[in-house]
């Protein structure tokens, strides 16, 4: 975990600080939703019910200025009710394109595994391409776009395991976790806090997000050093006999992106390599298939990959 995580952007702290008048005890997943937003990329959120989940994706929504869409999957849930569809309007003669949630800033998609492989592939377009393709037409998506999932880990009758290709989209997989005492209390204290979170004012809007996403990727510079440096951790997965299927390249470049983010976040132009390892176990944990027997020992692995990795 990311508590000792140094912010020295002052936007970055404002928010988190403005957010922590609703989330109590949840400073690091708050983090690690500002990098894969400020990224440009998805979070799944894999936790016990009652933990907050949906509670920080709207919450987020909202200081961030994001429109903000739902999905509940469930078994008999459609790619239409993703996408949207078109609607034959008879007085005009003519069909005419509901758009679905798909088409917000920010979309919960809640107990995504309950969803049919079917319905669950509607979304690997549109968190890849950022666009939606439904009767032959192609629809761009609003920038920014993410895609907050959530699961739970331990009930697993009626559900539908995400793939290997719908899971290497998302920037991270990470757990929200049980609050501190302290926290709990404040919670217990304040009681329900969906109408504060539902008047949350907005800090930025959706544009200056999208601004922020410009400046991280060509405005914060990655050394060959550093790509060489990434490249070892991605060749080190790959080479592992531990290791049934290292990370892909797409999960070698979000492995960069994040490191970008978290240079900025910390006040420089520039990637060193502690700005790579900061979120690599968050990145690289749910790409890499273990050899059978080996899952326990995973993190672990990880671990001894990036400590033995050379830094430049």
């Amino acid at each position: 975990m990311m508590c000792d995580f140094e912010i020295k952007n002052n936007l970055t702290e404002r928010i988190i600080e403005r957010m922590e008048d609703v989330l109590h005890g949840k400073r690091d997943v708050m983090l690690r939703m500002l990098v894969c937003i400020f990224s440009g990329g998805h979070m799944l959120l894999e936790d016990l019910p009652g933990l907050g989940k949906t509670t920080v994706a709207v919450a987020f929504a909202r200081a961030l200025g994001l429109s903000f869409g739902r999905i509940q999957c469930t078994n008999d849930l459609l790619p239409t009710d993703v996408t949207g569809l078109n609607i034959f309007k008879a007085d005009k003669g003519e069909f005419e394109f509901y758009p679905g949630p798909i088409f917000n800033n920010l979309i919960l998609v809640d107990e995504i595994n309950r969803a049919t492989p079917k319905t669950q592939s509607a979304l690997l377009e549109a968190m890849g391409e950022e666009q939606a393709t439904i009767d032959g037409a192609t629809y761009r998506l609003a920038r920014p776009f993410l895609v907050i999932a959530t699961q739970n880990p331990i009930e697993h009758s009626g559900t539908f395991p995400l793939p290997e290709s719908q899971m290497d989209r998302f920037m991270m997989k990470a757990r929200v976790g049980y609050p501190d005492r302290d926290s709990e209390r404040d919670i217990l204290r304040a009681g329900s806090q969906k109408a504060v979170m539902e008047n949350l004012p907005p800090i930025i809007t959706a544009g200056e997000v999208a601004d922020i996403q410009n400046v991280i990727e060509n405005g914060v510079m990655a050394s060959e050093k550093i790509l060489d440096y990434i490249l070892a951790i991605t060749a080190a997965t790959r080479e592992n006999p531990m290791i049934e299927a290292g990370i892909s390249t797409r999960g070698a470049m979000v492995l960069l992106r994040a490191a970008k983010c978290a240079a900025w976040m910390r006040g420089r132009d520039y990637v060193v390599p502690e700005d790579v390892k900061t979120f690599a176990m968050d990145i690289l944990a749910h790409r890499m298939q273990p050899v059978p027997g080996a899952r326990s020992g995973m993190l672990m692995l990880i671990n001894s990959i990036l400590d033995e990795t050379p830094a430049p």
